[in-house]
């Protein structure tokens, strides 16, 4: 059975996604990705930069069985580990010694407005444990700006999130940048991305 699920989303914004990656991602070394979905990003990266170690993770069973049926499919298995059974609020962070001693990144996709805002805290916190001087937490996603959705579509999407789950929704780009900071670390770039998103650049002090 092919256990591959495909993210409309994803195929669309991986590769803008992508190129805004390598504008920052260093050369090599390890990459965790929080909350990866159905796994089509991950491979995307992988394949893309082909001297870093892409580690996926989710929470969810049927999410991880797709990432790896979509690593098995692109015949990466060699390179690319199988995917961690992650949940940002459960801590520690179940990493081996070994991805805590090559990681030199997290990123994080669509996630902060799909769950509740104590796992953009719990994000922060774990990231600041984790990673080193000069290492970034990328993150991306649509925000609001000083409170205010950027489109009516963002809007429209903010409202749709709220009535599925009520701790759900686009968050304030200005209320996550204070809990960086908070947890030791400094934004240092914020990318305008297609569709009414961002890319959010934090550097570890």
């Amino acid at each position: 059975m092919d256990y591959r699920l495909f993210f409309p989303a994803t195929e669309r914004n991986r590769g803008p996604i992508g190129s805004a990656l390598s504008k920052v991602l260093p050369e090599s070394g390890t990459i965790l990705e929080i909350a990866s979905g159905s796994g089509e990003h991950g491979v995307t990266f992988q394949k893309r930069f082909p001297n870093i170690v892409w580690q996926t993770s989710d929470p969810v069973h049927s999410y991880r069985k797709s990432i790896s049926a979509w690593i098995n499919y692109h015949n990466l298995s060699k390179k690319m580990p199988e995917p961690i059974d992650l949940d940002v609020e459960k801590r520690p962070w179940p990493l081996s010694i070994e991805l805590r001693s090559t990681l030199k990144s997290i990123v994080c996709i669509n996630m902060l407005h799909i769950s509740a805002w104590s796992c953009t805290k719990a994000l922060f916190e774990e990231a600041d444990s984790l990673l080193k001087s000069d290492h970034l937490l990328l993150i991306y996603g649509p925000f609001k700006l000083n409170g205010h959705h950027i489109s009516e579509s963002n809007l429209r999407f903010d409202k749709s999130l709220k009535d599925t789950n009520s701790v759900w929704g686009v968050r304030d780009l200005e209320a996550v940048s204070k809990i960086a900071i908070n947890n030791g670390f400094d934004e240092i770039d914020t990318i305008k991305m297609p569709a009414n998103n961002f890319l959010l650049n934090y550097k570890k002090k």
